[in-house]
């Protein structure tokens, strides 16, 4: 069924924000790079040229900046998140 989409997380150990945002994604069963900003100045800065925005979480899907936590919450809410990760065909959570 289609190909996977590649997903980063720039995030923080201690970040309840950022374990929502793991959370949320490992309920949609998709694999994530998570990129952890503290203690590593490069992630960070690379996570602010690329999202433009210097909070954690911030998500990409595809290189496509997503935002943060709330912004992941309200596509999963308006039925978008799946279509971003092509889990829109099969919701059932069968593993085929």
């Amino acid at each position: 069924m289609g190909h996977k989409p590649k997903i980063e997380i720039y995030g923080s150990e201690h970040c309840g924000f950022c374990t929502a945002a793991r959370i949320l994604l490992k309920k949609k069963g998709v694999i994530y790079e998570d990129i952890l900003v503290s203690g590593n100045p490069q992630a960070l800065s690379d996570m602010q040229q690329r999202s433009g925005r210097t909070s954690v979480p911030q998500v990409f899907i595809n290189d496509q900046p997503v935002g943060g936590f709330d912004d992941l919450y309200e596509l999963d809410q308006n039925g978008d998140l799946d279509k971003l990760l092509g889990t829109h065909d099969d919701v059932t959570g069968n593993d085929e």
